[in-house]
């Protein structure tokens, strides 16, 4: 009887042993497990792709687990939650239905109730509103990645001359981590160096270099979208946070406040094997289709990595890809109202007048042809200095600025400095502090030791007349 019970026994278990057989073959080889061990934060968090109800928040970690980030509007009460079960290391979690220009703090974890990081220096704000004329700040750094200490005294001025004001955004212009722009040189050399004083409140938009690139040959890929800098970094592509969608990550446009940037890649080829230089590759195809869909923006800034003009560690007359880029891609940029333009590559720093058309040599420049002010521009009560002028009707003239030493720096060519150039240094390194409010934009050459060597300002539609009646005994304040 007994042995009737348990044969039976085994035909009802049968097709459940089966099934449970199944189910493991069905599953993958590898799968990603939670590790018993609780994860460490390696990298991060860091801000990426602000727009004004979003920002997407980045780390890495040292095992696989599930991403969260916790946020509020107090650093005591993070009532909101964004997350995402997928088990990963690098972990990107986007937070959207934020308000525009509003302050968050958050902290990042996983589904567990860890907190990797989180406190009240974990903060940031959302971009202003799209067309807004409040004041924004941008820092720009060219060339920063060498873990020297020329980066760590750049840095730490920039963060002094904020003191309590906010930074809207930074921009990168190339050469983020030397010399070979591999994952463990992006860790010592750029994370490490940043995270703790820019990364973790200041959304990051930044742009290939040269450098970048050579982790092409260091890891032996063909798929250029695999070198760390593409992997470290989320960009803006479909246009959400403005402009026309790019669909690539080599370059994109977006908007903070009343000014339009176009974060561009002077370096990689497109997916047709063309350059920035190239008038029928994709990215100048897309740069033209970018621009006249933005003409209703007050400014209009763009930067990449290789400059049309200098003198400093490199020569923009004899290094072919710099006169390409001179000779066949900037006018796009000038006829279509670009103000400002921003490079590094050259390890010094050097500045233009506002001028239009000039494409040649160095000894071809003629400032009484190709300048269109005279001024410095600086705005400080000095002769000749009051700032460029432009107008909705009158769009004529950029300013070039190269400032390439963030972090490598110096050297010069015999003929330094560039002609065109109106202030030029390469004995101390710096980054820019770009300020805009309204109609006025002000550039500074933040350098080393604090002290602001080169200014400018810049101004549109000043000649306009606003006509207010004035009730009786009542008072207006003329700005």
């Amino acid at each position: 009887m007994k042995t009737l019970k348990l044969v039976f026994l085994f035909f009802l278990l049968m097709p459940l042993l089966t099934l449970a057989q199944d189910n493991d073959d069905a599953a993958p080889k590898n799968p990603k497990k939670v590790s018993s061990v609780q994860p460490i934060l390696l990298r991060g968090p860091y801000l990426q792709v602000a727009t004004p109800t979003s920002m997407t928040v980045r780390w890495r970690t040292n095992v696989y687990s599930r991403s969260q980030v916790r946020y509020g509007l107090t650093a005591e009460k993070l009532d909101k939650a964004a997350s995402d079960s997928t088990l990963a290391s690098e972990h990107i979690v986007k937070i959207s239905g934020l308000q525009p220009f509003t302050k968050y703090y958050y902290a990042i974890g996983d589904f567990t109730g860890q907190v990797l990081q989180g406190d009240e220096n974990n903060y940031f704000y959302t971009l202003p509103e799209k067309g807004s004329e409040q004041l924004i700040r941008i820092a720009g750094f060219g060339d920063c990645g060498n873990n020297s200490i020329n980066q760590r005294n750049v840095r730490d001025q920039i963060v002094k001359y904020l003191g309590s004001n906010y930074l809207n955004a930074w921009i990168l212009m190339g050469d983020n981590a030397y010399s070979d722009g591999t994952d463990a040189e992006f860790q010592a050399k750029f994370f490490n160096n940043y995270e703790d004083y820019l990364l973790k409140k200041y959304p990051l938009f930044p742009v290939p270099g040269n450098h970048d690139y050579h982790d092409l040959q260091s890891a032996a890929v063909t798929d250029q979208f695999k070198i760390a800098y593409y992997q470290n970094f989320s960009v803006p592509t479909k246009g959400e946070a403005g402009g026309v969608p790019s669909n690539t990550k080599s370059y994109y446009s977006y908007d903070i406040g009343n000014v339009h940037f176009l974060a561009l890649d002077s370096y990689g080829p497109d997916s047709k094997g063309q350059h920035i230089y190239d008038e029928m590759g994709e990215q100048a195809e897309w740069v033209t289709k970018d621009l006249k869909a933005n003409t209703n923006k007050k400014w209009i800034v763009a930067y990449w990595h290789h400059p049309p003009y200098t003198m400093g560690s490199h020569n923009s007359d004899t290094e072919k890809l710099l006169v390409q880029i001179r000779e066949h891609f900037i006018k796009i940029l000038e006829d279509n109202g670009v103000d400002l333009i921003l490079c590094g590559h050259s390890h010094v720093y050097e500045r233009s007048k506002l001028m239009k058309g000039y494409y040649g040599m160095e000894a071809d420049f003629n400032p009484a042809k190709y300048n269109l002010s005279t001024s410095t521009a600086l705005y400080d009560g000095s002769k000749d200095s009051a700032p460029y002028l432009k107008s909705k009707t009158n769009t004529n003239g950029t300013v070039y600025v190269v400032s390439g030493s963030s972090g490598a720096q110096g050297g010069h060519k015999p003929t330094w400095p560039h002609n065109a150039m109106y202030y030029s240094n390469c004995d101390i390194g710096g980054a820019v502090m770009l300020e805009v409010q309204g109609n006025r934009l002000d550039l500074k050459w933040i350098c080393a030791d604090g002290q602001i060597r080169d200014h400018f300002t810049m101004m549109k539609d000043v000649n306009k007349a606003d006509e207010t009646i004035l009730k009786k005994d009542k008072q207006l304040t003329i700005k």
